[in-house]
């Protein structure tokens, strides 16, 4: 009987060690699953590879050659695209592979990270994702990419790279854009583009203050008579050129107004398709860390605010609202920073400007078979949110960068277009908002960037209150329906992470 035991021990030992050393392809795998991804493991690479790379993950996991197959592809058609990546050491469980389609010249990129045979979803991990690898062997990743119908550009760039939650792998060597993903090559469109007509002025407007008896009613509808006499945006352009929008599904414009408490803003929405989405947080990578919904990846309208006036992107703010009145809002120190990828915090999402907003809808929400018109949105956002300003409010005279976006999957027009010179944040091409009294002087001020001395007065904004968003079924009567007036309270920030993943 002791023997017995012994022998039994002895064996679970076995079973425990044979186990430990096997990192690799066997770890929750089935017999079947080895047999079907066999052809994706090999002791070497193909002698004739294609294109030959080298980008050192950690000194642990290589890339090391890549095919596409055409290299040249338009729109519609489908591409195979084939990595060849080495292991030289075992990685934690977890970790697994992304793939980013960046199209540079609208700033629009595409995800694929859970296509091809080694990546299938199983239980939310890939099925034999770099967790699994083992040390001495080569993985062939394939993927198959359909181009996309949004191509603008002559070449549409693969860049990849291995994530885990909040943090991406670092590349110490080997092409990379400099954010932990490695660039792998580009695929040909095959569309010609024609040199576009640039339009690099900035844009400027002057704001008018409210006269005292004038007040506006934030409730989506901008019916109000100082409404009519604000200053306005005038449409928004091609962000890429500055050009009239010709292409881009969503035009918007923006109109301006400011009292001693709040600053006004009021969009007008072209959109034949409204989308709002967001409905809880269970909507895997729609909401950022903090608990915020990440309006830009569906439909949204954006401010941005720099009020220095300098344009450094030094002590910026974010704001967003989309057609369901959710709110999205943060302050950054300095050009898209903070920020962690991909759920954030992006920023310093703490950051509550108690702004009132309110949607009208012209049409539906979420009903993609039927035509809208869009949708309006009015906010009144505090002074005293902009604690890093000179002045909240401003003087007469001062002028901020600001910029305004009407957005739908993270593309977008805007007042100010950016010209490809980085991405929607670049404060430099925001355009400049001078504030003036109510007759349109600026008092003994004189016009001037980023303000006057730093003991400008604040007063308290209004509380953010309820709200009303009014939906108008085509042809039919309005429904007025309430929503939230602000976006939900953010959770702690999470502890800083090593490097963002997408």
């Amino acid at each position: 009987m002791r023997l017995h035991t012994l022998l039994l021990a002895s064996s679970f030992i076995a079973v425990a060690v044979a186990s430990a050393g096997c990192v690799g392809g066997n770890k929750g795998i089935t017999s079947e699953d080895k047999d079907r991804l066999k052809a994706y493991i090999l002791d070497a690479p193909p002698a004739d590879l294609q294109h030959k790379v080298d980008v050192n993950f950690e000194n642990r996991i290589h890339l090391i050659g890549y095919k596409f197959d055409p290299e040249t592809a338009k729109p519609g058609t489908e591409v195979k695209i084939t990595y060849w990546w080495r292991c030289d050491d075992s990685i934690e469980e977890g970790w697994q592979l992304f793939t980013h389609l960046h199209d540079a010249s609208q700033d629009k990129s595409d995800n694929m990270d859970w296509n091809g045979p080694i990546r299938e979803n199983r239980n939310n991990k890939q099925i034999l994702g770099p967790d699994r690898w083992e040390k001495g062997k080569v993985y062939v990743d394939e993927q198959t990419y359909k181009m996309p119908d949004w191509l603008k550009g002559p070449e549409l760039t693969v860049l990849v790279g291995i994530w885990k939650g909040d943090a991406r792998l670092r590349i110490v060597s080997g092409a990379n854009d400099g954010d932990n993903r490695a660039i792998v090559g580009k695929i040909k469109t095959g569309l010609v583009v024609a040199p576009a007509e640039i339009h690099t002025d900035i844009p400027t407007v002057t704001v008018n203050k409210l006269a005292a008896n004038d007040k506006i009613v934030v409730d989506g509808k901008t019916d109000e008579k100082a409404w009519g006499a604000a200053a306005g945006t005038g449409p928004f352009v091609d962000v890429g050129n500055g050009k009239p929008n010709a292409s881009f599904p969503v035009n918007g414009s923006a109109k301006l107004a400011w009292d001693d408490a709040n600053l006004y803003v009021a969009f007008d929405v072209k959109d034949p398709d409204v989308v709002g989405f967001f409905t809880d947080k269970s909507q895997e990578n729609f909401w950022t860390t903090t608990g915020q919904p990440k309006l830009w990846t569906k439909d949204t309208v954006e401010i941005m605010v720099d009020p220095d006036g300098d344009g450094d992107n030094k002590d910026y703010y974010e704001l967003q609202i989309n057609p369901q009145n959710k709110q999205f809002h943060t302050q950054y120190d300095a050009y898209n920073t903070p920020k962690t990828e991909p759920n954030g915090p992006f920023g310093h999402e703490d950051w509550d400007p108690k702004m009132k907003t309110a949607v009208f809808i012209k049409g539906t929400i979420d009903k993609a078979e039927d035509k809208d018109d869009g949708y309006t949105v009015e906010a009144a956002i505090p002074w005293a949110a902009f604690a890093k300003a000179a002045n909240h409010p401003p003087k007469p005279g001062d002028t901020w960068r600001m910029n305004f976006y009407a957005m739908k999957q993270n593309g977008g027009v805007a007042w100010s277009a950016i010209m490809g010179l980085g991405n929607f944040h670049k404060s430099s091409r925001f355009g400049k908002v001078t504030w003036a009294l109510a007759d349109g002087s600026v008092g003994d001020a004189g016009a001037k960037d980023g303000g006057g001395a730093k003991d400008g007065g604040t007063k308290d904004g209004a509380d953010s209150g309820p709200a009303k968003a009014t939906y108008i079924p085509p042809g039919g009567n309005p429904t007025v329906v309430k929503v939230p007036a602000t976006a939900p309270v953010p959770a702690p920030a999470p502890a800083p992470r090593p490097a963002p993943k997408q």
